[in-house]
């Protein structure tokens, strides 16, 4: 692998037709993305270049066999303009458990980090310093090797794309208990983030929506008695003080930000149980008045607080907490991710 990283800088930059104040999630993208092309068996040197359209032949796998990975991160800055990353480690990590699920190369260290650090220099600018924004990252990996047998591709393409964006989530979400469809099976695909996965999401969801919820609850493919995800977070419930959240399996993903929820719950000396948790359960906290909150945990929206569920016709409100642990959470996390409390766990990287 060819280790020094070329840079081709825009002609006139962007940035000035951006609205910082009222930034969309996701879909304003700023002046360069990285990209590194996998061919021969070798990773090719790693070019940071105007962001633009990608070409690519009609044979390309990726349109036939969906070999696509990807991963959710975020930058940030402090009040005296440090940038600052929040365990990208474990995104690299991530990522490469995803690609040899799908039998995809795995992407060297160097090329990731250094590569997304470079990134950041150049497009610095671009990281929003208003309270609640960040600069969303989204590293992906695709086949890009034609042909059109069923089989794996014999070249890739790793980018790094930014966008400035805002909050994922405002207002108050309400969610639908799934019981017929399934996010993922044992044995397939559902702990890595592959494009897949959530393409398979959207048609249930889209059937939520039109039922006047934002989002569904996942539940297991067998019997649909256990809950599992939330939407395309990992699911927290507080039942009395014991906030519960689902092991991980080939079904759920391995969340950053769950991890980082668990531990800091732990340290504020939060019960927290990690085991399945039926939906029976669930109904019969509601009911008896035990069921504090669900929330769920990700990237981009870090928590998103949940005010009420549907479930078989019924449907639950959530009360309203003075002081829920979902908000007490998520400014934990938030104040290490932006440097506005100490990091005893070493989580946050400030880029020099």
């Amino acid at each position: 692998m060819k280790s020094n990283i070329e840079i081709q800088r825009i002609e006139k930059s962007k940035i000035d037709s951006v609205d910082f104040n009222n930034l969309p999630f996701g879909s304003v993208y700023s002046d360069h993305m990285l990209e590194c092309d996998f061919i021969d068996g070798e990773w090719q040197t790693p070019v940071i270049k105007p962001y633009a359209p990608i070409s690519l032949d009609p044979a390309a796998k990726i349109f036939h066999y969906g070999q696509s990975i990807f991963e959710g991160m975020k930058a940030y800055k402090d009040a005296d303009g440090s940038t600052m990353l929040f365990r990208p480690l474990e995104n690299h990590k991530r990522l490469n458990k995803s690609a040899e699920r799908l039998v995809i190369p795995a992407v060297p260290e160097d090329v990731f980090m250094e590569g997304l650090k470079k990134l950041l220099e150049v497009d610095n600018k671009w990281i929003p310093t208003n309270e609640g924004s960040s600069l969303y990252i989204r590293p992906f990996m695709f086949a890009s090797g034609i042909g059109f047998h069923a089989s794996p591709a014999n070249a890739y393409k790793f980018i790094i794309c930014t966008a400035p964006s805002g909050a994922y989530f405002s207002g108050k979400v309400k969610v639908l208990i799934e019981e017929k469809y399934a996010r993922a099976a044992n044995g397939g695909v559902g702990f890595a983030k592959a494009g897949g996965n959530y393409a398979a999401q959207f048609y249930p969801t889209q059937l939520a929506i039109e039922k006047g919820y934002n989002q569904v609850i996942w539940t297991d493919d067998n019997t649909h008695e256990y809950i599992e995800e939330a939407g395309a977070m990992n699911i927290f419930i507080r039942i009395n003080d014991t906030l519960i959240t689902s092991p991980t399996s080939d079904r759920i993903l391995d969340g950053i930000t769950r991890r980082s929820v668990i531990q800091i719950a732990e340290d504020m000396n939060i019960d927290v149980e990690v085991r399945k948790i039926t939906v029976s359960e669930v109904i019969a906290a509601a009911q008896s008045g035990s069921l504090k909150e669900m929330f769920g945990a990700g990237t981009a929206a870090v928590i998103s607080p949940i005010a009420g569920f549907g479930y078989q016709g019924s449907d639950y409100d959530l009360p309203e907490l003075e002081a829920p642990f979902a908000g007490t959470l998520k400014k934990a996390i938030t104040d290490i991710q932006t440097n506005q409390a100490e990091d005893p766990y070493g989580w946050r990287v400030i880029l020099k």
